[in-house]
């Protein structure tokens, strides 16, 4: 399947992130791929977003969110947990990034399943810290292009048949926006 050109990310962020649902998300270690089809996001833009990093300023954490699209974005949270992001914003938008909050795994599941310690699958990857610590994403990972080939990529997916939007996960500021975004294939 054909990797995501930098031009699917240069759009509004809610539309990428709506976009992104049934994508495959693949993560290469060293000879072995782990991967994923795509099935929550959650979107965060600028200014208008009091619930993004990039809100307020720029600094070093969120600086990425400023930058060019289709860059990796991943963040430590909690004192505990990474999260996996893409830039994606059009040009009329200072900043925007969306939150991959979960897969369906589809390859490299029983390594998934010893990183995580555990079996069960609906709950393997079904949550933001679930999806990283199953594909072994770390702040290393902070700044990479996704749209070539590398440690991290997305590529083409499946059609989505239906897309759920609701409120995102998490959050304090920004409860209105109906930015979270699921799906059924």
């Amino acid at each position: 399947m054909n990797i995501l050109p930098r031009k699917f990310y240069q759009k509004d962020t809610v539309i990428v992130a709506k976009n992104l649902l049934g994508k495959k998300l693949v993560r290469k270690i060293g000879n072995y791929e782990i991967s994923g089809t795509i099935t929550e996001t959650e979107a965060y833009r600028h200014k208008d977003d009091p619930a993004s990093h990039a809100f307020t300023k720029i600094t070093d954490r969120n600086k990425i969110m400023f930058g060019d699209v289709g860059m990796s974005y991943v963040y430590f949270t909690y004192g505990m947990h990474y999260c996996f992001n893409v830039v994606a914003k059009n040009s009329k938008t200072n900043a925007g990034a969306v939150l991959i909050r979960g897969i369906k795994p589809d390859k490299g599941i029983t390594r998934m399943q010893k990183n995580r310690k555990m079996e069960n699958l609906k709950e393997l990857t079904n949550g933001p810290a679930k999806l990283t610590q199953s594909l072994e994403i770390t702040k290393e990972h902070y700044g990479l292009d996704l749209t070539k080939k590398s440690k991290i990529y997305i590529t083409e997916g499946i059609e989505i048949k239906k897309i759920i939007k609701s409120t995102r996960i998490g959050i304090k500021k920004g409860k209105e926006k109906l930015w979270n975004f699921k799906c059924s294939f």
